[in-house]
C-alpha cells in the first residue's frame, strides 16, 4: 500500500497548504481522496459571485480535471460530500451535479454551513473515487 499526494497542473493550484488529491494505491486499484473544491480560479479570484449554478459548474469542472489526471472520471466517484452556505440554493446545485454524476449515484452527504474559507463562496465539494490499477495519466 502506498499513498501519494498530487496537485495536477491542469487545475488551479490549492489556495492553502494542502494537496488536491491523495492517491492510495492498493495493488489491484486505487482510491482517490479529493480535497474540497471551491470556485476560485488560478489567481485565487471568485468565479460566479452570487451564482450557484456557475460556481457548481466550475467546481465540477475542477473535480473532473483532478480525476482525469489520475485516469478517472465521474463514473469512478463512490462518495461525494457537499457543503452549501444557502440550502435554498440546493435545487440549483443539484441540477448541475446531475449533469456530471450521470450513472449510479454515489453515497452522498450534503450539509448546510454558515460560511466557507472565502467570502462569496456558495459551496465546497469533495469526492472519493475508486479506480482500477490501470496506468494513470500524468
Amino acid at each position: 500500500m502506498r499513498t501519494t499526494f498530487d496537485n495536477p497542473a491542469a487545475v488551479p493550484p490549492p489556495v492553502g497548504q494542502y494537496s488536491h488529491v491523495a492517491r492510495l494505491d492498493l495493488g489491484t486499484g486505487s482510491l482517490l481522496f479529493l480535497s474540497g473544491q471551491v470556485a476560485l480560479d488560478s489567481d485565487g479570484k471568485l468565479v460566479g459571485e452570487g451564482d450557484m449554478a456557475e460556481q457548481s459548474r466550475y467546481v465540477f469542472e475542477t473535480i473532473g480535471g483532478i480525476l482525469a489526471a489520475h485516469g478517472a472520471g465521474f463514473d469512478n466517484v463512490i462518495n461525494i460530500r457537499s457543503y452549501l452556505t444557502d440550502m435554498e440554493l440546493l435545487p440549483e446545485y443539484a441540477a448541475v451535479r446531475r449533469r456530471y454524476l450521470t450513472g449510479e449515484p454515489p453515497t452522498s452527504t450534503t450539509v448546510g454551513v454558515t460560511r466557507l474559507v472565502r467570502p462569496g463562496l456558495l459551496l465546497e465539494v469533495e469526492v472519493v473515487a475508486a479506480v482500477s490499477s490501470a496506468p494513470r495519466a500524468d
